[in-house]
This record gives structure tokens, sequence and C-alpha cells, in this order.
């Protein structure tokens, strides 16, 4: 099986026990294990974190897996620790993960398979794999509601015209399709949308796993983060982003700010009801 890395961004706001629970399921709980994991920590962190990424770069908390540590002596935001942890990924393929999501046993003996070429039926592989998320909100053994995105690739265009194609904590992604796109570049809470816009753009061979491979953190504020004024902002600078580069027409770029700008503004109950009315639809293509 070809060689793989993780890359798992740490910043002050992520709570250590989630952080360790996220280190085990994407080493110790592995049915395929990674050849490394590149932490990277994004500014500093209380003692509590710092000892648990100790734990890691010593091997106690990782089962003796090689680990890279990128510290940034200040924080910097995902865009950049993703963009620098990437560089110090020695393997190309890395696969993503967050500090307080849950990859299942299965995940990367799933994914690399596919994106490898080692897959029966497959023999060129993809640029790019991702997988349906499955949310919780504290205990993963009670998970909740499934996201499910397009499989194949035409869909996958199709539907990057008005919603993130991907699950972005669940990818598998080739280092050479990111750095063809221009890598990660600064777009606040929308880094990952417009990186894997870009790889579209460039062709990149792309596909989703309709199995949910990633227990995925909700919390009590999620749906909250999705709204204000801030994600508006992201949203305005998104759409001009997709015009610009002739991703998406005016017209629908405007569509698109009317639709996903109000969605943004609404209070967050309704919100809430309606990303789950939108993922149910989506969940049936």
């Amino acid at each position: 099986m070809t060689a793989f890395s993780v890359l798992l961004p740490v910043y002050a706001g992520d709570e250590p026990e989630h952080f360790a629970r996220a280190l085990a399921s994407i080493s110790v709980d592995q049915t395929l294990r990674p050849n490394e994991i590149v932490i990277v920590r994004d500014g500093p962190v209380p003692s509590a974190l710092e000892e648990v990424i100790a734990q890691a770069s010593e091997g106690s908390a990782v089962d003796d897996i090689p680990v890279t540590l990128v510290r940034i002596n200040r924080n910097r935001g995902l865009a950049d620790a993703l963009a620098l942890g990437l560089e110090s990924c020695r393997y190309e393929l890395v696969a993503r993960a967050d500090a307080d999501d849950i990859s299942v046993p299965e995940r990367f003996a799933r994914q690399l398979p596919l994106i490898a070429g080692d897959a029966p039926g497959y023999p060129d592989g993809f640029d790019l794999v991702g997988s349906a998320i499955r949310e919780f909100n504290t205990d993963e053994h009670h998970p909740g509601m499934i996201r499910r995105l397009p499989e194949f690739g035409p869909e996958i265009r199709r539907v990057a015209r008005f919603r993130d194609p991907f699950n972005h904590p669940t990818v598998v992604y080739r280092k050479s399709a990111v750095a063809r796109a221009g890598g990660y570049q600064h777009l606040a809470k929308m880094e990952d949308y417009w990186l894997f816009v870009r790889m579209l753009q460039h062709g990149a061979r792309v596909t989703n796993l309709p199995d949910p491979l990633v227990l995925y953190r909700v919390g009590s504020g999620a749906y909250k983060r999705r709204g204000g004024v801030e994600m508006l902002g992201s949203e305005l600078a998104l759409q001009h982003a997709f015009v610009r580069s002739g991703f998406v027409s005016r017209v629908t770029g405007a569509r698109n700010i009317v639709v996903r700008g109000l969605y943004r503004l609404v209070p967050t109950r309704l919100r809430r009801a309606a990303y789950r009315v939108m993922m149910r639809l989506t969940g049936k293509r």
C-alpha cells in the first residue's frame, strides 16, 4: 500500500480530550495506519493541549507512528496552518483530519486504495477522495444526521457551483493536485471550498464515498458559527472569487449571495432547520 501522511492542525480553542480522541482515531484505531502524522500547532496553546501534543510527538499517544510537529509562533489561521503543514508532509498522499472529529477505523483502508489506484475498477486512482460524515454532539456512540454529498465527478462539479461538494475533515488528496490549484489560500471560513473549486477547475479527478467515515462533532455552537456578519463577509468574498475565476456566472454568483447570504443572517434555529432539509435533499441525489 502506498505510504501516506495525515495532516492535523490544532489551536488554542481546541479541547485537549477531543484532540486526544482525534489522534487515537487516526492512529491506534485505524486498520490501515498512516506512515506519518503532521501536527500543526497554530499559535500558542494551553498547557493541557501542549501535553497531548508532547505525548503524540514522543509516540505514546499514536502507537509510535512518526510525528512531525510544525510550530507557528502566533495564530495565523487555518489556511496558513494547512499550507505550512502540507509543505512538511513527506508523502504525496495526504489525509486531512480535524482536532475534534473522529475517523472511523476503516477510513483509510477505504480511501487509500481509491486514490492510489489500487481499487478494482479504478486503475488511474483519484486526486481527491472524500466521504460522508455523521454528526454527533457529545457522545460518539449516539451519532445523528448523516451528511452525504454527490459521489461522482459530473455531479460533484454541478453541486460545487452552489455549495461545498466535500466534507473537508474527510478528504484524502494528492499534494501535487493541491499545488497545481495554487494550494490553500486565505479566505476566512471558506479556505477549503475555494481550494476544492480550484482543484476542479484544474481537472482534478474526484469522488465521494457514500458511507460516513468521519464522526463530526457539532457541539452546541456549531450552527451559530455558520451565521453572522463575519460569515456573510466571507460568503461575499467567496462568490466574488468564483465569478472572477469564471467558475460561476455573475447571475449564479448573485443568486448564491442572496440564498447563501440569507442563510447566514437568519436566526440559528432556522439555520439549523434549513441546513438539515438541504442535507436530506442532497443525500437523496
